[in-house]
């Protein structure tokens, strides 16, 4: 039997279930190690005494060596037990993310993005894409800001190119069917804390690289420091023997003094890499794995990954190397070695030397490799999409022609991606050419905003190139245009009528551009903010005017004398929602019919709220 929605959720909840189970025992060995370090800490101080005092002699030391080393490998062991416990703990947070998905589990979700749209975008308010409850909430999955923009832009700044659409589909469709790729990735990215994540920022590292002296600034200073280095050995040699006097004293102070001044030069330098130091390691954890993943042969994935392999460029190579760099610069976290250590030799202008060359090197390679992090974590994001919902289709994306009366728009079975698949209602609609207008009445609650949201909002995940809800959907490549929830704005001092004249403008200003690809448009109540008489006359002009422009779309109002426009005009088309009353309640079952609404419901609901009502 074909995979279902309720197949993933069985699955998830059988891993959660056996994650469960081992981080149980985790914790339970946690316990008895942490016991084992108390007993073996106190009980060696104990077993030291003892000896000490029962056998006199050198046999207490074995006792406390004995002890320490004992404690050491206890330790090491502990912290072994320790990153299997995180490793888990991210898989089951993972996981429940991902029934949490599958059942619209919001609170269970990791909080979205902050999106910055103007406020002024075609459509992405208007189709719940971004903040808390939409359409991005349920999809991202990635870790860093870039990954999420990425994946953002996707859905609120489509490609308007076919080829381009029809590409994406193909790596999604190879993703889908690579889950221990997609899993692993999403292991590797999340941070091991409980806490809610942070975002893994690359954009400190490229801050970092760009902050800094450079080599040249360095070298001076470090041959003139080497020099004293080996001047001082030389005369130290000399007086040990006793040869000369102690001048490697007087050389020894104008080291110091050179390595002083100039330390105030470099010390940003070590501060910013050991601050960045964990970011860093798991930065490379990500890229090594998207380097070194075996592609299948010929895989559209791997093309992208590819990036990421140019000899002796590669993350594997470069960033070990500067992650070595860093873990022999901490020596500065133990200021009692760094000043030994340092007083013999300039370990740290050494390292700060090393540093600021590689931070050359990286700095014109690290925007290509973040550039493909980026590119495969978005589209992880919408292959997860695509797995978790497996009856999902994508679209088909019709070859456009000079033909005007081409389709435009055609769906079987589509419905609301937001809403669980238990209550979901799935219709089919098409929009068979342009300048096609849908005029949908209906009454209230019956389904008209809900129906235009679910057209747009499907179009938009099928120019991103994602899986729809849908039994089929077949589309040209468009231009998304809605005024659907439209709002007054007191600080500009416009009113809700004149916000609403404005957006309708900037809709008809955009269907005139004919060098463009159609705009799909999508009015929810036309000029709902004036008088009755004022908005008919407004509604029929604007209707009529849409009937001529490059675009296709569906209008939905409660004016029914709208709905007469149809017999005027053959690219007026009138479909609608019903309702009726069902044991004193309303009840509505959501289906779009053809043809204009043959009921009302107002004077219903006043009257079942007991209003007065003759």
């Amino acid at each position: 039997m074909p995979s279902t929605h309720q197949n993933r959720y069985e699955t998830y909840q059988s891993r959660l279930k056996r994650l469960e189970i081992i981080l149980s025992r985790l914790k339970k060995a946690d316990q008895r190690f942490f016991w084992l370090r108390m007993g073996i800490f106190f009980g060696g101080w104990l077993v030291t005494f003892a000896v000490s005092y029962l056998f006199p002699g050198f046999g207490w030391i074995f006792a406390a060596v004995g002890s320490v080393l004992a404690f050491v490998i206890v330790v090491f062991y502990h912290r072994r037990l320790d990153e299997i416990q995180l490793r888990y703990a991210s898989a089951n947070r993972w996981f429940s993310s991902q029934v949490a998905r599958l059942t619209y589990d919001w609170q269970q979700l990791p909080s979205p993005p902050v999106g910055n749209l103007p406020a002024d975008h075609p459509f992405a308010r208007d189709l719940n894409l971004v903040g808390p409850k939409s359409l991005l909430h349920l999809i991202d999955t990635c870790t860093t800001q870039g990954g999420h923009s990425r994946l953002q832009n996707w859905l609120c700044y489509p490609d308007l190119e076919a080829d381009k659409i029809r590409y994406r589909q193909e790596v999604l469709q190879e993703m889908v069917y690579l889950p221990g790729f997609r899993n692993r990735l999403m292991l590797i990215s999340q941070p091991n804390s409980e806490n809610k994540k942070e975002d893994l920022q690359a954009e400190k590292i490229l801050k970092w690289l760009e902050s800094g002296i450079a080599p040249t600034s360095l070298n001076t200073t470090l041959i003139v420091l080497l020099t004293l280095v080996g001047v001082n050995l030389i005369l130290l040699f000399l007086w040990l023997f006793q040869i000369i006097p102690a001048f490697w004293q007087f050389g020894l102070i104008l080291y110091m003094g050179i390595y002083l001044f100039q330390y105030q030069q470099f010390k940003s330098l070590f501060h910013d890499a050991m601050t960045l130091g964990k970011v860093l390691q798991q930065f490379q954890l990500v890229l090594n794995f998207l380097e070194k993943y075996p592609y299948p042969a010929g895989s559209k994935l791997g093309q992208i990954a590819s990036r990421l392999k140019q000899p002796g460029k590669s993350p594997s190579i470069i960033l070990k190397k500067v992650s070595r760099l860093i873990s022999a610069a901490s020596l500065q976290n133990n200021q009692i070695l760094t000043l030994i250590v340092n007083a013999i030799i300039p370990w740290d202008l050494i390292f700060a030397r090393q540093l600021s060359s590689y931070k050359q090197t990286i700095h014109h390679l690290l925007p290509d490799w973040l550039d493909t992090w980026y590119e495969i974590e978005a589209l992880n994001a919408l292959a997860n999409f695509s797995y978790l919902f497996p009856e999902y289709q994508f679209a088909e994306f019709i070859n456009t022609s000079e033909n005007a009366d081409e389709m435009i728009f055609e769906a079987k079975q589509m419905g609301h991606p937001l809403i669980p698949m238990k209550t979901r209602v799935c219709n089919d609609f098409g929009l068979t050419a342009k300048g096609q207008v849908v005029i949908v009445t209906g009454s209230n609650m019956s389904g008209k905003s809900t129906f235009l949201r679910t057209v747009g909002i499907n179009t938009a995940l099928a120019l991103a190139g994602a899986v729809v809800p849908a039994a089929s959907l077949r589309l040209q490549v468009v231009r998304l245009f809605t005024c659907i929830q439209v709002s007054d704005s007191l600080n500009d001092g416009f009113s809700y009528f004149y916000a609403e004249v404005f957006r309708l403008k900037q809709l008809l200003d955009a269907l005139q551009i004919g060098t463009q690809p159609p705009v799909l448009f999508l009015i929810d109540e036309i000029f709902r903010g004036t008088n009755n008489q004022e908005r008919r006359i407004g509604s029929q002009a604007y209707v009529r005017a849409l009937t001529k422009a490059n675009g296709a779309g569906l209008i939905s109002t409660h004016d029914l004398e709208l709905s007469k426009l149809a017999e005027e005009d053959g690219d007026i088309l009138n479909y609608n929602f019903r309702d009726d009353v069902v044991d004193g309640r309303m009840a509505f079952d959501y289906i779009l019919r053809t043809g204009p609404s043959p009921t009302t419901n107002a004077l219903k609901i006043m009257k079942l709220e007991g209003l007065p009502v003759e």
